[in-house]
């Protein structure tokens, strides 16, 4: 397995995770006062056994999130070793004071770290069409290399987006007409809806996957100025 060597260095905590996501036993999820507190002692004093609690605490995190790429192709072990790192980069580099919760941060880093994997795994295999299906989302849709390939951003880009998406929503009527909303809704995951990649909310809508993307760039523009 290609992870063995950054199983040694986090052993302790892949092994844990291993465990729990398999059986099922999730720690309880912490209340926002312990969350804060445990927040505070290792951002505050470096506490390795407070960092250790928020990333034992918000594993389910990692056992949602993989459940979007089970696939023949990837290994469960392998998606549950490289979501958890993600997960401790998330609690490693997450700043309160940017006004979004853990557990949107860490999703986003568990993300960014398992779609980072599946291309580098891809790389590696015979080479495949941009548009060649490679996996199946949680609705059992088609998820192509375009559709993870096709926004170009880092964990911190995609972060910044999520934060201000959430800022946003007392002024998404104000700005926005009824097909803009519904495009950044799918594309965010907002107002309870399925965060989606731009191909699957162009079959909803039948548009052209550009044009959502277009819909898209223009009404995030719209919501910078108004934000500002």
């Amino acid at each position: 397995m290609f992870l063995s060597a950054i199983l040694e260095v986090f052993s302790s905590v892949f092994f844990f995770a291993l465990h729990v996501v398999n059986t099922g036993a999730f720690p309880k999820a912490l209340d926002e006062k312990e969350e804060a507190r445990l927040l505070e002692l290792f951002r505050e004093h470096g506490d390795e056994n407070a960092k250790n609690k928020l990333i034992e605490h918000n594993l389910r995190l990692v056992a949602h999130i993989i459940k979007k790429y089970y696939s023949k192709d990837y290994d469960q072990d392998d998606l549950i070793s490289v979501g958890t790192i993600g997960l401790i980069k998330g609690v490693n580099t997450f700043n309160p004071s940017k006004g979004v919760k853990l557990a949107t941060y860490a999703s986003r880093c568990i993300d960014n770290e398992i779609l980072m994997f599946m291309r580098s795994s891809k790389k590696q295999s015979l080479d495949i069409s941009l548009s060649d299906p490679i996996d199946t989302d949680k609705n059992g849709n088609s998820l192509t290399l375009i559709d993870i390939i096709a926004d170009d951003t880092n964990v911190e880009q995609e972060t910044e987006t999520k934060i201000n998406c959430e800022r946003m929503m007392k002024v998404l009527d104000k700005c926005l007409d009824k097909r803009e909303r519904e495009i950044i809704e799918y594309r965010y995951g907002l107002n309870g809806k399925d965060e989606l990649p731009q191909r699957e909310i162009a079959k909803r809508l039948k548009i052209s996957r550009s044009y959502v993307s277009r819909i898209e760039k223009r009404a995030l523009e719209k919501l910078r100025d108004e934000l500002k």
